[in-house]
């Protein structure tokens, strides 16, 4: 039996042999024809592929490029150039100093009329009945109780029924603005009222179902309370 190193070196080879045998013959007359390719013979294709190689890999030596041809494919280098990508820009928002500058958040007093605002409220009434199944007669106040703790107030009709500071009960109008510690409320005879959250119960009337606010529980930011999970019994300290 013959060792394995010497039958693996013969079969190299054969196989380099047929390669040289691929790469230098000569194209059939036919192909060179539709080509339009002259006639070469195998010294000058030779000589053109190693010319050709040397130009595509200049970093690398003859015996390497050799070592290559002989053993395996060529892969030509290249490199492509990486598009920059165009930076995204950050869109610029104002900060609360700006905001508070340029008097965004403050209603203009030729705007402050209830009466302005009574379209306001029958959008939120319509908004509630869609979000609690239309407030039927049989449906349960802990359901509805949960959905008004999370919906969106503006528009909604409060009143002052417990204070600590006596002259905030019975207050009673339209929320135009929610802040995270103040509520700002239009009154039927056209005043603008801010009332704090801290030590305060709201009462809201919604198609008969009455909810009570615990204003000291409800200190957050109207975008904040849809994730946030409410204990349904409130207690407030007066």
């Amino acid at each position: 039996m013959r060792p394995a190193p010497v039958v693996r070196t013969r079969q190299r080879l054969r196989r380099s042999t047929a390669m040289e045998g691929v790469l230098y013959g000569g194209l059939p007359r036919e192909a060179a024809k539709e080509l339009r390719l002259q006639p070469q013979g195998s010294e000058e294709a030779k000589a053109f592929v190693s010319a050709f190689l040397k130009r595509s890999m200049p970093q690398k030596k003859d015996e390497a490029i050799q070592d290559v041809l002989m053993r395996k494919a060529v892969v030509l280098e290249h490199h492509c150039r990486r598009r920059k990508q165009p930076k995204r820009r950050k869109t610029k928002t104002f900060t609360a100093k700006q905001r508070r500058e340029l008097r965004l958040f403050e209603i203009e007093p030729e705007q402050q009329r209830y009466e302005l605002f009574l379209p306001l409220h029958e959008l939120w009434k319509q908004y509630i009945r869609d979000l609690c199944y239309g407030l039927k007669p049989d449906a349960q106040p802990q359901m509805v109780q949960s959905k008004l703790l999370k919906a969106d107030l503006h528009g909604a009709i409060v009143t002052v029924t417990k204070s600590k500071c006596p002259s905030y009960v019975g207050i009673t109008g339209i929320i135009l603005q929610e802040f995270k510690h103040v509520f700002k409320i239009i009154t039927k005879d056209n005043k603008l009222k801010v009332v704090p959250k801290m030590n305060n119960v709201f009462s809201l009337e919604t198609d008969g179902f009455i909810s009570y606010i615990y204003g000291s529980k409800f200190q957050f930011r109207a975008s904040e309370r849809s994730a946030k999970k409410f204990k349904l019994k409130g207690t407030i300290d007066l």
